[in-house]
């Protein structure tokens, strides 16, 4: 892992998981749905989602809990607050060839740490473990204007988001 992928860019798994493809994706600030844990007092609640693909020719087992996942926040990379009572895992899942899995997850963090949110997974596939990948994203930059795919993680600073405006750009020039 020399670089994070930018938040809601899938990753291929290493040669023993070929076919598996993993994301990171939907960072967004809300409240969890069964309430507030009191542990999280004075954080600021986001969500985001894990979605597993398979994409070779047999089912896979797949196995994804709080202890695979390790999110951090801020230039110091404090840990954030893992809510895994709201959170909805993916537990002893077969993905089958062409499907995918999602968990929505719950964490919090101080609002002053949310310009950068690193997110690192971990699955288990048939009870072995992937290669560990990681995302990066930002939740304070605002959304683009309505109707464009501007993303929300932050990504127009990075050459990836640069590399996206511009991708976007030409796809609308295109269409004019």
């Amino acid at each position: 892992m020399h670089e994070p992928h930018v938040i809601g860019d899938w990753q291929e798994c290493g040669d023993e998981h070929a076919g598996l493809r993993v994301r990171v994706h939907g960072l967004e600030k809300a409240e969890p749905p069964r309430g507030r844990d009191d542990s999280a007092e004075g954080l600021t609640y986001f969500r985001f989602r894990v979605t597993v693909e398979n994409r070779s020719a047999e089912p896979v087992g797949i196995h994804l809990e709080d202890g695979q996942l390790d999110v951090r926040t801020g230039p110091d990379g404090e840990s954030a607050f893992l809510d895994w009572r709201n959170s909805h895992f993916i537990e002893g899942f077969d993905v089958y060839p062409l499907r995918r899995a999602t968990a929505v997850l719950y964490a919090a963090a101080p609002e002053s740490a949310l310009s950068l949110v690193d997110i690192q997974v971990q699955l288990k596939a048939d009870d072995e473990w992937t290669d560990r990948y990681l995302w990066s994203g930002d939740m304070t930059v605002p959304d683009g204007p309505q109707g464009t795919a501007t993303r929300a993680d932050g990504t127009s600073e990075t050459l990836a988001g640069q590399i996206s405006t511009f991708l976007r750009e030409q796809a609308e020039r295109g269409q004019h």
